[in-house]
């Protein structure tokens, strides 16, 4: 390696580790943000310290640092850091108190729109029917059995379904599909250790969450995610 390519492999290094730094140091404070908000809610929600800031800084210290480091384009980085505080504060509201704030569900499909402008017009306007498209089939699923989809989770399919959709139409379902998974997987654990009684409810939102984050991320860096919403 000649000099002039180590110093440019120190310079991304440290672009990198710089990155990290803010993306934590940011995601912390806003973390800390959403505990609060949480505590605050007409129905506080209490979260157990630190859960808040320290899941959204690990978020947004991985989302900062691929975009630094040219793995995430830039247009789906607003998405994508929203999203992991969504993640973090409605996930650990539907772990602890198995419920999904309509304060955080309903004012999140207008920010996921807004937050989608960078992607293009044609984003927004997929994402506005992708909302429409997974809220339908969440509801219908919550008519059909109501312990297993509850009515918050067919209010945050909306926003998560519009981001998907603007990423491309497939990705709905190939998150619905993972969601799926992870909570069946998280079904299993809690018989296998004895920390869920069989037939007792689980919550179904984090999968949602972890999953519309996952492959979000995944096809954006991939190349996949559509430009415009014509993906």
């Amino acid at each position: 390696m000649t000099d002039r390519a180590a110093l440019a492999a120190a310079g991304v290094a440290a672009g990198i580790a710089a990155g990290i730094a803010a993306g934590g140091v940011a995601g912390w404070v806003l973390g800390w943000g959403a505990r609060v908000l949480l505590g605050r809610l007409r129905r506080g929600a209490r979260v157990p310290g630190f859960w808040c800031e320290a899941g959204v800084a690990v978020v947004w210290a991985a989302v900062v640092a691929g975009w630094v480091a040219g793995l995430l384009p830039a247009q789906w980085v607003p998405a994508l850091l929203g999203l992991g505080w969504l993640a973090v504060a409605a996930g650990a509201v539907d772990v602890v108190h198995r419920r999904l704030p309509d304060a955080l569900t309903l004012p999140a499909l207008p920010v996921a729109l807004l937050l989608l402008l960078p992607v293009g017009p044609g984003g927004v306007l997929t994402g506005a029917a992708g909302a429409l498209v997974a809220a339908a089939c969440h509801a219908g699923l919550h008519l059909l059995d109501r312990r297993a989809i509850g009515a918050g989770d067919v209010k945050l399919a909306a926003p998560l379904g519009a981001v998907l959709a603007a990423v491309s139409w497939p990705a709905l379902v190939l998150a619905a599909v993972l969601a799926a998974l992870l909570t069946g997987l998280a079904a299993v654990a809690g018989f296998a250790t004895g920390r869920l009684a069989r037939g007792a409810a689980l919550p179904h939102g984090p999968s949602m969450l972890a999953a519309t984050w996952l492959v979000t991320a995944w096809l954006a860096a991939a190349g996949a995610a559509g430009s415009g919403g014509a993906g």
